[in-house]
């Protein structure tokens, strides 16, 4: 009875390293962290660069300059809401056009979306927000129906 007794005191044979444990918890956190916040930006930047496409592709498309300013904003807040992205950390660039509206015109849409430094799914993004930026350049088709004038491109 004595030798049980004094087998479970004091800790003689004990593992060593055991304090290292939260330690490797914490380590495992912090860079299950980091992956998902890489994959945040790579997301973020699949994003703005739909939604600046579409924007883009939206604007070239219209019959006339009113309904392709109107087209282009939706299509570019349409496609960030498809990704899941909130509307308040994006800048929608205004077209930028070489010329008016019409044929062989080049056209330029820029969407930021802003990034957390630290995003922790289902509570929200922390630190400093790091913009994410994209532009989509394409020209107004030369041989399209609805547009005055010759084709010059």
């Amino acid at each position: 009875m004595r030798a049980a007794s004094t087998r479970c005191r004091g800790d003689r044979g004990q593992v060593g390293g055991i304090e290292v444990l939260p330690f490797g918890f914490l380590i495992f956190v912090a860079i299950t962290l980091l992956i998902a916040n890489a994959w945040g930006v790579i997301d973020a930047k699949l994003a703005v660069t739909n939604s600046a496409r579409e924007a883009t592709r939206a604007y070239v498309e219209a019959d006339n300059a009113q309904q392709a300013e109107l087209g282009a904003w939706v299509g570019a807040k349409q496609t960030l809401a498809s990704y899941g992205r909130d509307d308040t950390r994006a800048s929608i660039g205004r077209p930028v056009l070489n010329g008016g509206f019409s044929r062989c015109t080049r056209v330029s849409v820029t969407v930021t979306y802003s990034v957390p430094a630290i995003a922790i799914p289902f509570i929200g993004g922390f630190g400093n927000l790091k913009p994410v930026t994209s532009t989509h350049t394409e020209l107004i088709d030369p041989f399209r129906s609805g547009l005055k004038g010759a084709a010059t491109c």
